[in-house]
Protein backbone atom coordinates (compact mmCIF):
# COMPACT_ATOMS: atom_id res chain seq x y z
CA UNK A 1 0.00 0.00 0.00
CA UNK A 2 0.88 3.48 -1.03
CA UNK A 3 1.56 5.91 1.63
CA UNK A 4 1.04 9.29 0.56
CA UNK A 5 2.94 12.15 2.54
CA UNK A 6 0.71 14.59 4.10
CA UNK A 7 0.97 17.98 2.37
CA UNK A 8 2.27 19.57 5.38
CA UNK A 9 4.93 17.50 5.76
CA UNK A 10 6.14 17.86 1.76
CA UNK A 11 5.96 21.63 2.45
CA UNK A 12 8.36 21.39 5.38
CA UNK A 13 10.66 18.81 3.88
CA UNK A 14 10.87 21.39 0.62
CA UNK A 15 10.90 24.14 3.16
CA UNK A 16 13.93 23.29 5.48
CA UNK A 17 15.95 21.76 2.33
CA UNK A 18 16.02 25.13 0.46
CA UNK A 19 16.75 27.13 3.80
CA UNK A 20 19.47 24.83 4.22
CA UNK A 21 20.89 25.66 0.88
CA UNK A 22 20.97 29.12 1.65
CA UNK A 23 22.59 29.03 4.65
CA UNK A 24 25.61 26.62 3.06
CA UNK A 25 25.41 29.00 0.17
CA UNK A 26 24.10 26.49 -2.56
CA UNK A 27 22.06 29.25 -3.59
CA UNK A 28 23.48 32.28 -4.08
CA UNK A 29 22.63 36.03 -3.84
CA UNK A 30 20.17 36.98 -6.42
CA UNK A 31 19.53 33.29 -7.54
CA UNK A 32 15.65 33.22 -8.69
CA UNK A 33 13.57 30.61 -6.83
CA UNK A 34 11.23 29.25 -9.80
CA UNK A 35 8.30 27.36 -8.65
CA UNK A 36 8.10 24.96 -11.71
CA UNK A 37 11.88 23.88 -11.72
CA UNK A 38 11.45 23.04 -8.09
CA UNK A 39 8.48 21.08 -7.89
CA UNK A 40 10.40 19.14 -10.28
CA UNK A 41 13.43 18.73 -8.82
CA UNK A 42 11.50 18.21 -5.36
CA UNK A 43 9.37 15.56 -7.22
CA UNK A 44 6.16 17.19 -5.68
CA UNK A 45 3.35 19.42 -6.97
CA UNK A 46 3.40 22.96 -6.80
CA UNK A 47 1.53 23.96 -4.38
CA UNK A 48 4.01 23.26 -1.22
CA UNK A 49 7.16 24.77 -3.17
CA UNK A 50 5.12 28.11 -3.50
CA UNK A 51 4.25 27.40 0.33
CA UNK A 52 7.45 27.11 1.29
CA UNK A 53 8.82 29.88 -0.93
CA UNK A 54 6.09 32.05 0.75
CA UNK A 55 7.36 30.47 4.38
CA UNK A 56 11.16 32.21 3.05
CA UNK A 57 9.86 34.89 2.35
CA UNK A 58 8.27 35.42 5.90
CA UNK A 59 11.49 34.59 7.68
CA UNK A 60 13.29 37.19 5.50
CA UNK A 61 15.63 34.76 3.48
CA UNK A 62 14.55 35.46 -0.23
CA UNK A 63 12.43 38.43 -1.59
CA UNK A 64 9.76 39.24 -4.13
CA UNK A 65 11.35 41.83 -6.43
CA UNK A 66 8.14 41.59 -8.62
CA UNK A 67 5.25 39.36 -8.09
CA UNK A 68 6.76 37.09 -10.78
CA UNK A 69 9.98 37.53 -9.74
CA UNK A 70 11.74 35.53 -6.42
CA UNK A 71 15.33 35.51 -5.62
CA UNK A 72 17.62 34.90 -2.38
CA UNK A 73 17.83 37.95 -0.52
CA UNK A 74 20.69 40.35 -0.25
CA UNK A 75 22.08 41.14 2.74
CA UNK A 76 23.12 45.12 3.73
CA UNK A 77 25.81 46.04 6.71
CA UNK A 78 22.70 47.31 8.22
CA UNK A 79 20.81 43.92 8.57
CA UNK A 80 23.96 42.31 9.75
CA UNK A 81 23.86 45.31 12.74
CA UNK A 82 20.83 44.33 13.38
CA UNK A 83 20.38 40.95 13.80
CA UNK A 84 23.37 40.90 16.32
CA UNK A 85 22.10 43.92 18.12
CA UNK A 86 18.82 41.18 18.89
CA UNK A 87 21.53 38.49 19.49
CA UNK A 88 23.67 40.65 21.85
CA UNK A 89 20.09 41.24 23.80
CA UNK A 90 18.58 38.56 24.29
CA UNK A 91 21.96 36.17 24.14
CA UNK A 92 23.95 38.03 27.35
CA UNK A 93 20.11 37.81 29.21
CA UNK A 94 19.74 34.44 28.24
CA UNK A 95 23.80 33.10 29.24
CA UNK A 96 22.98 34.86 32.57
CA UNK A 97 20.32 32.98 33.58
CA UNK A 98 22.04 30.01 32.48
CA UNK A 99 24.71 30.79 34.85
CA UNK A 100 22.37 30.80 37.51
CA UNK A 101 20.37 27.84 36.53
CA UNK A 102 22.78 25.27 34.63
CA UNK A 103 22.96 21.43 36.39
CA UNK A 104 25.30 19.07 36.37
CA UNK A 105 24.15 17.33 33.04
CA UNK A 106 23.90 21.04 31.02
CA UNK A 107 27.56 21.36 32.00
CA UNK A 108 28.48 17.91 30.66
CA UNK A 109 26.40 18.54 27.55
CA UNK A 110 28.03 21.87 26.85
CA UNK A 111 31.68 20.31 27.32
CA UNK A 112 31.02 17.55 25.12
CA UNK A 113 29.69 19.74 22.35
CA UNK A 114 32.80 22.08 22.57
CA UNK A 115 34.90 18.46 21.97
CA UNK A 116 32.65 17.54 18.96
CA UNK A 117 33.96 21.52 18.22
CA UNK A 118 37.53 20.81 18.43
CA UNK A 119 37.19 17.71 16.38
CA UNK A 120 35.40 19.51 13.73
CA UNK A 121 37.91 22.44 14.50
CA UNK A 122 40.92 20.02 13.80
CA UNK A 123 39.44 18.69 10.93
CA UNK A 124 38.14 22.17 8.99
CA UNK A 125 34.80 20.95 8.37
CA UNK A 126 32.74 24.08 7.82
CA UNK A 127 29.24 22.66 8.09
CA UNK A 128 30.47 20.58 11.03
CA UNK A 129 31.61 23.37 13.01
CA UNK A 130 28.16 25.50 12.04
CA UNK A 131 25.98 22.61 13.06
CA UNK A 132 27.93 22.24 16.54
CA UNK A 133 27.67 25.52 17.41
CA UNK A 134 24.82 26.36 16.27
CA UNK A 135 23.69 23.27 19.40
CA UNK A 136 26.11 24.90 21.93
CA UNK A 137 24.51 28.42 21.67
CA UNK A 138 20.74 26.79 21.73
CA UNK A 139 22.06 24.26 24.43
CA UNK A 140 22.73 27.68 26.42
CA UNK A 141 19.25 29.82 25.63
CA UNK A 142 17.19 25.85 26.64
CA UNK A 143 19.28 26.39 30.13
CA UNK A 144 18.32 29.43 30.43
CA UNK A 145 14.91 27.87 31.46
CA UNK A 146 12.95 30.95 30.01
CA UNK A 147 10.43 29.62 27.17
CA UNK A 148 9.97 33.43 25.42
CA UNK A 149 13.01 33.98 25.20
CA UNK A 150 13.14 30.98 23.02
CA UNK A 151 9.95 31.94 21.15
CA UNK A 152 11.79 35.65 20.64
CA UNK A 153 14.66 33.77 18.75
CA UNK A 154 13.11 31.59 16.73
CA UNK A 155 11.97 33.52 14.07
CA UNK A 156 15.64 34.82 13.30
CA UNK A 157 17.22 31.26 14.76
CA UNK A 158 17.92 30.48 10.24
CA UNK A 159 19.18 33.69 9.90
CA UNK A 160 21.40 33.76 13.01
CA UNK A 161 22.63 30.11 12.17
CA UNK A 162 23.42 31.50 8.58
CA UNK A 163 25.62 34.56 9.86
CA UNK A 164 27.74 32.38 12.05
CA UNK A 165 28.50 29.97 9.32
CA UNK A 166 30.13 33.85 7.30
CA UNK A 167 32.86 33.46 10.89
CA UNK A 168 35.50 31.15 9.21
CA UNK A 169 37.99 32.39 12.34
CA UNK A 170 37.02 28.70 13.87
CA UNK A 171 40.05 28.51 16.22
CA UNK A 172 39.15 31.66 18.00
CA UNK A 173 35.10 30.70 17.98
CA UNK A 174 36.18 27.99 19.91
CA UNK A 175 38.35 29.75 21.94
CA UNK A 176 35.59 31.86 23.38
CA UNK A 177 32.82 29.02 23.60
CA UNK A 178 35.20 27.66 25.80
CA UNK A 179 35.32 31.01 27.79
CA UNK A 180 32.04 30.94 27.74
CA UNK A 181 31.63 27.54 29.11
CA UNK A 182 33.84 28.33 32.15
CA UNK A 183 31.76 31.55 32.80
CA UNK A 184 28.81 29.59 33.08
CA UNK A 185 30.05 27.03 35.09
CA UNK A 186 31.25 29.01 37.40
CA UNK A 187 27.86 30.41 38.58
CA UNK A 188 28.16 33.76 38.23
CA UNK A 189 25.90 35.57 36.06
CA UNK A 190 27.61 38.71 35.67
CA UNK A 191 30.72 37.40 34.56
CA UNK A 192 28.82 34.81 31.90
CA UNK A 193 27.34 38.20 30.90
CA UNK A 194 30.62 40.02 30.26
CA UNK A 195 31.98 36.84 28.51
CA UNK A 196 28.49 36.52 26.15
CA UNK A 197 28.95 40.18 25.63
CA UNK A 198 31.97 40.04 24.85
CA UNK A 199 31.76 36.80 22.74
CA UNK A 200 28.94 38.46 20.34
CA UNK A 201 30.86 41.59 19.64
CA UNK A 202 33.94 39.34 18.63
CA UNK A 203 31.54 37.78 16.73
CA UNK A 204 30.42 40.42 15.10
CA UNK A 205 33.62 42.06 14.00
CA UNK A 206 34.48 38.95 12.33
CA UNK A 207 31.49 38.36 10.47
CA UNK A 208 31.32 41.75 9.05
CA UNK A 209 35.21 41.37 7.58
CA UNK A 210 34.33 38.96 6.36
CA UNK A 211 31.55 39.55 4.64
CA UNK A 212 32.34 43.16 3.53
CA UNK A 213 36.22 43.15 4.13
CA UNK A 214 37.92 45.77 6.08
CA UNK A 215 37.44 49.34 4.30
CA UNK A 216 37.66 53.25 4.57
CA UNK A 217 34.02 53.68 4.23
CA UNK A 218 32.72 50.41 6.11
CA UNK A 219 35.71 51.15 9.10
CA UNK A 220 32.46 51.27 11.50
CA UNK A 221 33.00 47.38 11.25
CA UNK A 222 35.56 47.53 13.66
CA UNK A 223 32.72 48.31 16.13
CA UNK A 224 30.53 45.81 17.96
CA UNK A 225 26.60 45.99 17.75
CA UNK A 226 26.62 47.03 21.32
CA UNK A 227 29.29 49.91 21.44
CA UNK A 228 28.94 53.63 21.46
CA UNK A 229 29.38 54.12 18.07
CA UNK A 230 26.94 51.85 16.82
CA UNK A 231 23.86 53.13 14.91
CA UNK A 232 22.42 55.18 17.20
CA UNK A 233 25.51 57.20 17.34
CA UNK A 234 24.94 57.44 13.39
CA UNK A 235 28.72 55.44 12.92
CA UNK A 236 27.50 52.23 12.81
CA UNK A 237 27.17 49.82 10.08
CA UNK A 238 24.59 51.12 7.64
CA UNK A 239 22.69 50.81 4.19
CA UNK A 240 24.64 53.79 2.84
CA UNK A 241 27.39 52.15 1.94
CA UNK A 242 25.94 49.70 -1.11
CA UNK A 243 27.76 46.77 0.44
CA UNK A 244 25.11 43.49 0.13
CA UNK A 245 25.31 40.04 -0.13
CA UNK A 246 23.40 37.07 -0.08
CA UNK A 247 20.23 35.92 2.14
CA UNK A 248 18.60 37.41 5.01
CA UNK A 249 17.69 40.94 5.81
CA UNK A 250 15.05 42.20 7.48
CA UNK A 251 14.53 45.62 5.55
CA UNK A 252 11.81 46.27 2.75
CA UNK A 253 11.12 43.89 -0.08
CA UNK A 254 8.88 41.22 1.49
CA UNK A 255 6.61 41.73 -0.95
CA UNK A 256 3.17 41.98 -1.62
CA UNK A 257 2.25 39.30 -3.29
CA UNK A 258 1.11 35.78 -4.75
CA UNK A 259 4.31 35.67 -6.22
CA UNK A 260 3.24 33.18 -8.56
CA UNK A 261 2.88 33.98 -12.35
CA UNK A 262 1.38 31.75 -15.25
CA UNK A 263 4.68 30.19 -15.79
CA UNK A 264 5.43 28.82 -12.51
CA UNK A 265 7.50 31.62 -11.60
CA UNK A 266 7.72 33.21 -8.27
Amino acid sequence: MTTVEPLGAVRERVLSSLRQEIIAGRLLPGDRLVERELAERFGVSRVPVREAIRALVAEGFVLFETPRRTVVRRLTPADVAELFELREALEVYATGLAAQRATRADLAELEELLDRAADATDADDAEAITDVNTRFHDRILAMAGNSLLISVMEPVDGRLRWLTRQNEEWPQLLAEHRELYEAIASGDRERARSHALAHVQANYRSTVRHLFGDTDSGGDADMGPGEDTGPDAGTGPDAGTGTEIAVPGNGSGSGSGSGADSEGEV
